[in-house]
């Protein structure tokens, strides 16, 4: 690579990040997602606005013809994104109340989810298809965008509401968690029989077994050993550089997760899973540190690049745009009102949960993406798929910051906390 060629692909990185963190910065200013400003940052610098230019056209055309530290960087960030996600899980764990938990996730995410699978078929539409989509992964994107929900998103809007210690808090984390490990397993399902159509049926089916094995192992065994591990006495790294250490168990599983044919994404979100101690503060440390630098650099890249893959001159259907967020936010707001109902919630308090569990956040964006780079979905459901996730995280943040300034409970339970702890600044949230 020449000195230009380096030079313009540092000026494109520099200027994504810049920008993003500077629109981040604004619109958390603005009470809206700092994602919003992100992906906005990557738009600006598109083709659509400032790509237009000559001088920008040209550096950014240069850094795409040696797309490899670009697409680089923005992989970092994906599985930086999901290692943290994948710890932030693992920590709140066992919050929340097994019985409500137990049909919010059952009947307020399965429905949705089966609703999807059942109607996707007739649904699906050539526009709807990348290169490598065929008709049973497509169908499967299209189920988890209708089920999926953030916990990023939502922990933050509870910790900027000051209610993360609510029940209403508890369980909507808690079924955010159970979740999205189930919807990521589908999500991976996807990704490992797209452009599979014509293999034959024992391959596609032992490619599934060993994704779902992987996945299973991720969950239960293989973090125990993890743990084990970081407490071994003759683990040096783990003593000496816990942070190092941490970076290793990421790649480990990326490696592991590679050679097994299994999308690293999920490899990135196990790890993450696996390698919290709660009773070990170096890898609480370790964490941290890495979640800062994710944070500054990769994960606004991530999100900037998304943005600058939006084709908003030729990438954008109005139509399917407003019938798949109407309608998926219609269905899964009335499946977690029926659950919720069924648990014993009424009134404003199945509002409230069907409202917040609607948020899709960073997931459903990282939804969109990694379908969106296996050829699953084209631009314009790529397109769709980001906006959806945007909205609804806005409309989730403002919508609880509007009933805890009138003074209403979120839940009945909570009524004397919430009526106390009410802020009295206007709410940012963050999609990440």
């Amino acid at each position: 690579m020449s000195n230009a060629q380096l030079t313009a692909v540092i000026f494109v990185l520099f200027a994504l990040v810049g920008l993003a963190q500077l629109l981040g910065y604004v619109f958390v200013k603005l009470g809206q997602p700092k994602v919003v400003g992100e992906i906005l940052a990557g738009i600006v610098l598109g083709p659509a606005l400032l790509g237009r230019l000559p001088f920008v056209e040209h550096l950014i055309g240069t850094a795409r013809h040696n797309s490899q530290i670009l697409s680089f960087v923005y992989w970092l960030g994906l599985l930086l994104l999901m290692f943290v996600s994948g710890a932030e899980m693992q920590q709140l764990f066992g919050k929340g109340e097994r019985r409500s938990v137990s049909w919010l996730v059952i009947v307020g995410t399965g429905i949705p989810f089966l609703l999807g699978l059942g109607f996707g078929p007739a649904l699906i539409r050539p526009s709807l298809a990348g290169p490598h989509g065929n008709r049973l992964s497509l169908i499967i994107i299209l189920a988890v965008g209708v089920a999926v929900t953030s916990v990023p998103v939502v922990s933050k809007i509870f910790a900027d509401l000051n209610i993360l210690d609510t029940r209403f808090a508890r369980l909507i984390l808690g079924v955010a968690v159970l979740e999205d490990i189930v919807l990521w397993l589908a999500l991976a399902i996807a990704t490992s029989i797209a452009a599979k159509s014509h293999l034959n049926p024992w391959q596609i089916s032992a490619h599934l077994v060993i994704t779902v094995i992987f996945f299973a192992l991720g969950l239960t065994l293989v973090p125990r050993a993890v743990r084990a591990l970081n407490k071994a006495s003759w683990n040096v790294l783990a003593q000496h550089s816990p942070t190092g250490y941490a970076i290793a168990v990421l790649l480990a599983y990326c490696a592991a997760a590679g050679a097994l044919d299994v999308n690293l994404v999920f490899a990135a979100f196990l790890a993450g899973f696996a390698f919290v101690d709660k009773d070990h503060e170096i890898f609480e440390d370790s964490l941290n540190a890495i979640t800062k630098v994710s944070f500054a650099f990769f994960i606004p890249v991530y999100f900037a690049i998304v943005g600058l893959k939006l084709d908003l001159i030729r990438g954008v259907s109005l139509t399917m745009m407003v019938v798949f967020i109407v309608g998926t936010c219609v269905v899964k707001m009335l499946s977690v009102a029926l659950a919720g109902r069924l648990a014993g919630f009424r009134g404003l308090e199945l509002i409230n949960l069907g409202i917040t569990t609607n948020a899709r956040g960073g997931p459903g964006i990282v939804l969109a993406s990694v379908a969106f780079d296996a050829g699953i979905i084209s631009s314009k459901f790529y397109t769709t798929l980001v906006v959806a996730a945007v909205l609804t995280s806005q409309l989730a943040g403002a919508w609880l910051d509007y009933v805890l300034r009138k003074g209403w409970p979120l839940l009945k339970s909570d009524a004397p906390h919430e009526a106390a702890e009410a802020p009295s600044a206007d709410v940012s949230t963050t999609v990440a």
